[in-house]
Order: C-alpha cells, then structure tokens, then sequence
C-alpha cells in the first residue's frame, strides 16, 4: 500500500476459470480479485478468485515483517464484497493466508442465497471430498453476512449493493472512500433477462455507476462472442462502454477477461473499445492486469 488516498490493485482479472500459458503472461490468468486500499482503513476486496492467493501472501509478508522489526502486532481486519458463488470467485479463499492468523477478522458480504444461510451454501462448496477443510477451519474468525439492495458502511467506506443480471444470485458493488468512489460489475449480462433490449441498463446499475471516478465492469465478450454466448451472464466489450457512457463515468476498466482471450486479443480489444467509446464520447478506457495499481486520487 502507498501513502496517501485509495488504490486500488488488481491481482486476479479472469473470468470462468484460471489460465496458465505464454498467451497469458502480461495480463495475467488469475480469476477475480481486487483489493482498495487506504491508510486508516481496512482493506475492501472485491471477490476471492485465485488471484487473491499472491495478494494474501504480501499481505503475509508484511505483517511478519512488522514482527520481526519488532512493531507492535494488530489483528488483521479485512472486509471481502463477494459478487456471487461462483467458483471463478470464491475458489481463492482457502489459500488466503491472512484468514489462518488466529488474529484474523474476515466479514465477507455476499448475495442471499434461496438455498440457506450464505455461510452454509459457501461450506457446501468448501469441504470434503471436494476441499480438505471448512471455511471454519481457517483460523480466523470469518464471518459471512448477506446482503441485496443495501447500503451500508464499512470502517469509514460507503457501500452500496445492487443486484445485478446473471445466471445466479450476483450482486454489484459502489464504494465511496475518502472522497472517491468505485463500482465493481464483475459478471453482468443483459441476456439474462430475454425481455430486455440489449441497450437497456437497469436503474440499479444506473445507480452504481453514476459518475464514479472508477468503474470496474464485466467486458468477457466481443460482439461476435456475444451473439453465441448471450445466456452466459456476461457483457460485450459495446455494452461495458454503452454503461460507462450512459453513466457519466470517468474511467471504465475492462475486466473479467475470457479464458478464450490471449494477451495479443485482449490489446486489440482495448484498442476497439477506446475507439467506441472515442466515438461517443465516453469515457477513458483501459484494460485490467495483473498488478494495475489505480490511485484514485490521480485519476
């Protein structure tokens, strides 16, 4: 973390599943998982994809170099804005090494689930034979608490939850803090809803959008892509742009990229978006990689 205001680092930008290769090597193949960061606050992340392991062990890494320098140890407190149980973005929390200090506090705040309790639903995935422990068994005291339409406050941030369109339960996020905001979309489609036209951007997402300094949305699909893939949950690059412009925003980051996408892909997908949103005014495009740092003071 620097000095100064909210930073914002990306750490997993994948959709769907993790990828491995030279094809992946300058955006990266972790799955979803930010972290906004500023000084006298605890940490937000967003989503606890596979690249919330590299972001866990620096986290690890400082607190025991502050031990070792002898400064005085504090529990560490981490609040986690889960979007939806999909295994893209819950599949990184039991490598999370700052959960297994005994001294940890984890609120995660996720979607309600119809099936129960959205602690009970994330142990049925996180258990044996499917996973050698239990989110109980990480250590820390991890805390799952539901959410939906909300609002909310989180160590001096603002949050406002939004359901969004996808295939189950999904939730989009705004955090104002220190004067700056962000929204995170990480899964959002408008095929979802058969009815809707595939311009139309429902108020609730209107509302997390509206003028944030950063807004953090779903692009997994080109046009062609989409045509195919509509019922998938997802957005095109037109339609993450088309949001951004109608919301007033001032820098979209594109995100969620499609395991099908190589690094040469994604820069010819950026390169379109900037020219749509060029043409209709929108905003600043730029393309989520591992280790993007956002100062949100600077943007």
């Amino acid at each position: 973390m620097t000095a100064g205001g909210p930073v914002l680092t990306f750490h997993g930008v994948r959709g769907s599943t993790p990828c491995d290769g030279h094809q992946y090597s300058r955006y990266g193949g972790s799955t979803s998982a930010v972290a906004l960061e500023c000084p006298g606050h605890a940490p937000v992340i967003f989503d606890l994809g596979t690249g919330v392991r590299a972001y866990g062990d620096e986290v690890t890494a400082k607190l025991v170099a502050d031990m070792q320098a002898n400064r005085a140890a504090t529990p560490y407190t981490a609040n986690v804005l889960l979007t939806h149980l999909h295994w893209d973005h819950i599949i990184g929390m039991p490598f999370f090494t700052p959960a297994f200090r005994p001294d940890a506090n984890i609120n995660v705040y996720g979607p309600r689930q119809l099936e129960g309790p959205l602690g009970d639903v994330f142990a049925q995935v996180m258990r044996p034979p499917f996973f050698p422990i239990t989110p109980d068994q990480l250590g820390g005291d991890v805390r799952f608490q539901e959410v939906g339409d909300d609002a909310y406050a989180l160590n001096g941030a603002k949050v406002l939850s939004r359901w969004v369109r996808h295939t189950d339960p999904a939730l989009g996020f705004r955090v104002e803090l220190e004067g700056r905001s962000v929204t995170y979309i990480s899964d959002h489609g408008p095929g979802c809803i058969t009815d809707d036209p595939d311009d139309y951007v429902p108020p609730g997402v209107l509302e997390l959008c509206d003028g944030v300094d950063v807004l953090i949305h779903d692009a997994q699909h080109t046009l062609d892509e989409y045509e195919a893939k509509r019922h998938f949950g997802h957005s095109s690059i037109e339609y993450a742009v088309h949001v951004g412009k109608e919301s007033g925003i001032r820098n979209l980051v594109l995100f969620h990229h499609c395991p099908t996408h190589s690094d040469d892909d994604i820069d010819r997908i950026l390169q379109h978006a900037q020219d749509v949103s060029d043409k209709v005014n929108g905003p600043r495009i730029i393309a989520a990689h591992e280790g993007l740092r956002i100062n949100l003071d600077h943007v």
